[in-house]
């Protein structure tokens, strides 16, 4: 079996979405196959929010094991790793590709893509683009065998159960956090972009029967939060109103999301890296897509929907699409759509675990990578 090398290329886009993947990836690939990564990231500041050990002001440092590199526009001449990875279809600075072009062998050249569990992605996975004298290769992460699976590292799901049955490691983390969690309360983290539909489901909330504890990261939700309560808040803070309890955390790393998510009864997130972490929490969630032009990320929302919802008695099934398109501004009544989740909250909370151990049957995506480059030599 060939011993690989990376180079993993990262353009920071929406802040966290895109590093955030490539920097799991890069750190398992370094944990697990014990393989020299370099990892090229444009913007080190926005980096260094979700991991606190990156030094912004350093153009070269060596973190968990991974080469970390400031992708700048001035740039030295470097050889080459065996595997080259521009991730969400970046560009490789021109130089670097002459320097791919010009090894013998040329490098594996992956561009890895979005995720999306659209039908198509399964046709085109693996696929080969020339690009004389190299040649690239598209891997799609995905829902189904014939794509490359999810990030996760091979320890995360026993990791995650054994966190959910130790009632001592569940408070210690909470204590570390600063969370004081109402008892009984519903508990909600809620990490989401600016949400048109938010202060109608607070207003819900607040005056709903069921007592609600919302966690809210600091992060672009907390502005049409601060809106809803009428002024702003700060980090630390408790604000009440009717059945609900809302608290303000600080940032969350990258190393501390998931215990928050296993924490939870019920998991809002945005973009790509806490969607995924979300599933693998094996907690209900609610997926707040990023935007698109015409609408176009709603039909990747109706075709992650009609994967998720396979399994699912037909009231819970509408239930969990009615409150995703409410609450990705395709629909009104966010209300009725929120007592309808909840009420069938206990089926969909025993479907997640199910739909977390379909994922793991799939292969996690960074073994299923390195096969695939193997497979490429």
């Amino acid at each position: 079996m060939p011993v690989l090398s990376w180079d993993i290329f990262c353009t920071v886009i929406d802040n966290y979405g895109d590093i955030g993947v490539c920097w799991r990836l890069a750190r398992q690939l370094a944990a697990e196959r014990c393989e020299p990564v370099r990892l090229w990231v444009d913007d080190l500041h926005s980096f260094a929010r979700i991991a606190p050990q990156i030094d912004p002001a350093l153009a070269a440092q060596t973190r968990d094991g991974v080469d970390v590199r400031h992708w700048s526009a001035h740039w030295d001449e470097v050889v080459p790793h065996r595997v080259v990875i521009e991730a969400f279809a970046c560009e490789i600075p021109p130089r670097f590709r002459q320097a791919m072009a010009a090894a013998s062998p040329p490098p594996v050249w992956i561009n890895l893509e979005y995720l999306s569990a659209e039908s198509w992605i399964d046709d085109c996975h693996g696929m080969a683009s020339p690009q004389p004298p190299l040649r690239k290769h598209f891997f799609f992460p995905g829902f189904t065998p014939r794509s490359g699976g999810l990030l996760a590292e091979r320890a995360l799901s026993a990791q995650r159960d054994a966190f959910v049955a130790d009632p001592v490691a569940q408070a210690a983390f909470r204590h570390e956090a600063g969370l004081s969690i109402d008892e009984g309360a519903l508990t909600v983290s809620l990490f989401a972009y600016e949400n048109p539909a938010l202060p109608a489901w607070l207003d819900a909330l607040a005056s709903g029967e069921c007592a609600v504890h919302v966690l809210v990261p600091e992060g672009r939700v907390l502005d049409s939060v601060a809106g809803w309560a009428g002024r702003p808040l700060t980090r630390g803070e408790t604000l009440r109103r009717g059945a609900l309890a809302l608290s303000v955390l600080p940032f969350v790393a990258q190393p501390d999301y998931d215990p928050l998510l296993w924490s939870c009864d019920i998991n809002f997130i945005r973009g790509e890296d806490s969607f995924v972490r979300a599933q693998w929490a094996a907690r209900p969630l609610l997926w707040h897509i990023y935007p698109q032009q015409d609408d176009a990320h709603l039909v990747k929302l109706d075709a992650w929907l009609t994967r998720y919802c396979e399994g699912l008695s037909p009231a819970a099934a509408a239930s969990v699409r009615q409150m995703h398109r409410v609450w990705n501004g395709a629909g009104d009544g966010i209300g009725e759509a929120w007592q309808a989740y909840v009420a069938v909250l206990p089926e969909i909370r025993a479907h997640a675990r199910r739909w977390a151990d379909r994922l793991a049957a799939l292969g996690d995506l960074t073994s299923n990578l390195a096969r695939f480059c193997e497979s490429l030599l």
